[in-house]
């Protein structure tokens, strides 16, 4: 018996069509983890992000029942653009964007290594510049804010976020130079200092 976690994506998607069900399985488990953050990083809500994920699945899951699946090499690459769009979608049903403050949220993206050894000063000079950036890269463009999120918290590259998001190289980098003058100009009238930086 073919032991399915050995399997590619591909394969597996092959399987699950042509009626073995627990490929599924294998998939999901396979990159529930990479979805789910993606999610999470997103919407910054559990229980929003739950939601999401079901729906991301359940339509990657009728999507490849159907025989409609034509991504060929690239599955992973197409769940997170489902999940993307899912949650796009949301945002759009929504009248007014809510203010995400760092603080609120017992994850902090904004955390890394390298701030470890601060000090008590530093450490909370740290997490209200923290919260400024959030803040401001809110008040982006959705389309400036989606490249600077999986940029800068998701760490992809401009050639991952190009496919991602179904644009040239040279139109997400146009995004993110915008997104830069935009938070740079945000800054400038809010007198925001990144010292600490």
């Amino acid at each position: 018996m073919t032991d399915l976690f050995k399997l590619s994506d591909e394969e597996l998607v092959k399987s699950f069509v042509s009626g073995k069900k627990k490929c599924f399985d294998v998939l999901l488990e396979r990159h529930k983890q990479k979805v789910f953050s993606y999610i999470f990083m997103m919407v910054r809500k559990e229980d929003l992000t739950e939601d999401l994920f079901q729906d991301t699945f359940v339509k990657v899951y009728h999507t490849l029942q159907d025989g409609r699946y034509a991504e060929n090499g690239r599955f992973v690459s197409w769940v997170m653009r489902i999940a993307h769009n899912l949650i796009i979608d949301h945002f759009r049903r929504q009248k007014h964007f809510p203010v995400v403050y760092n603080d609120d949220h017992t994850r902090d993206l904004f955390n890394h290594p390298r701030y470890s050894d601060q000090t008590i000063e530093e450490q909370m000079v740290m997490e209200e510049v923290s919260k400024d950036v959030s803040e401001l890269v809110e008040l982006l463009p959705d389309n400036q804010r989606e490249v600077v999120k999986m940029r800068h918290y998701m760490g992809l590259s401009f050639k991952e976020i190009a496919d991602e998001t179904n644009v040239s190289i040279n139109t997400a980098l146009g995004r993110m130079r915008y997104a830069l003058i935009n938070l740079r100009r945000m800054m400038e009238e809010r007198s925001c200092s990144l010292s600490v930086f």
